[in-house]
């Protein structure tokens, strides 16, 4: 097998670490690729590829982390992770730990780490590499891992996000969110949603957002329906779809471009949270993007005044 084949077939993991790790496609994409360079540059195969490449794109990633931190102290309003349409690596005897780890919530949680905690988190909890593995990969000694692995378990557990364990029931009451948010039927609405729901939106000044969190399911829900009339009328639509392996929907422009996504927290049968992503630059690998989201938003403001 050459070297590039067996990279292939490792993409999907490396992706998933970077993923974790980053909550960012852009970047997970970009520390896979610069994984493979570095692979490519390597004069000597090692006795272990798979242990080798995971090491590479973990170190890659906690650079790009460090970095992105104080890029992300500046950034403007809610800073959310980007979408993930599909998980691209799959592993049965893991499955519960990977569907887990890979949710907005979680992602989230994972921001209250540092990037070393993270990295040994996301490697020995969510991968169940030993910690050998472990130690190589992130630069340090095993006793310091398991330390930070104590550390990063402690904040994790204290704020771990519970969903609906029943995925069927989970996907009927997303089928009659989203009936329900077409349609503009606040009561409807109102009661698919926790007491205590919560509405947050991620702009990052390039798209409307919400300044703040709408709380409580009244407030959501009138928030929530009074989109759908103003939809209709600029001929955009919401297509459910799976994200983060919860419940979804991508919004769509008329010309079927991209203007933002929503992803719900399903737990107890009612909606615990409603996320939106609508800042261009976290919706590109969902396929062409609104160039001009305030464009949209001023659409949909006259759609209002004229309605």
């Amino acid at each position: 097998m050459t070297r590039a084949e067996e990279f292939e077939d490792l993409r999907p993991l490396l992706f998933a670490i970077a993923y974790r790790i980053l909550g960012s496609v852009a970047e997970a994409e970009d520390a896979v690729q610069e994984s493979w360079l570095r692979y490519a540059s390597t004069p000597t195969r090692p006795a272990s590829t798979k242990a080798f490449l995971s090491a590479v794109v973990t170190r890659i990633a906690i650079d790009v982390l460090r970095s992105a931190r104080v890029r992300r102290e500046a950034y403007v309003g809610q800073w959310l992770p980007e979408p993930l349409l599909t998980d691209p690596y799959a592993d049965p005897a893991r499955s519960a730990e990977l569907a887990d780890s890979v949710s907005m919530a979680a992602l989230l949680l994972l921001e209250r780490l540092t990037p070393l905690e993270r990295a040994v988190f996301v490697l020995r909890e969510v991968f169940g590499l030993g910690f050998p593995e472990v130690a190589v990969a992130v630069g340090r000694s095993e006793a310091a891992c398991r330390q930070l692995a104590v550390r990063a378990r402690r904040h994790m557990d204290g704020g771990r996000p519970r969903f609906e364990a029943d995925r069927r029931a989970r996907e009927r009451l997303a089928t009659r969110f989203f009936d329900a948010l077409r349609d503009g039927d606040v009561d409807g609405l109102r009661r698919l949603l926790a007491a205590d729901v919560q509405l947050v939106g991620d702009g990052g000044g390039k798209a409307p957002a919400l300044a703040r969190g709408v709380h409580g399911a009244d407030q959501v829900a009138r928030v929530l329906a009074a989109m759908s009339p103003l939809l209709a009328r600029v001929d955009a639509r919401v297509q459910p779809r799976e994200m983060n392996g919860q419940p979804g929907a991508i919004l769509r422009d008329r010309d079927g471009r991209v203007a933002g996504t929503l992803l719900l927290d399903v737990l107890g049968g009612r909606i615990q949270t409603v996320r939106a992503v609508v800042n261009p630059d976290k919706l590109g690998h969902l396929g062409p993007v609104v160039t001009d989201a305030w464009a949209l938003a001023r659409e949909m403001k006259q759609a209002r005044r004229s309605g």
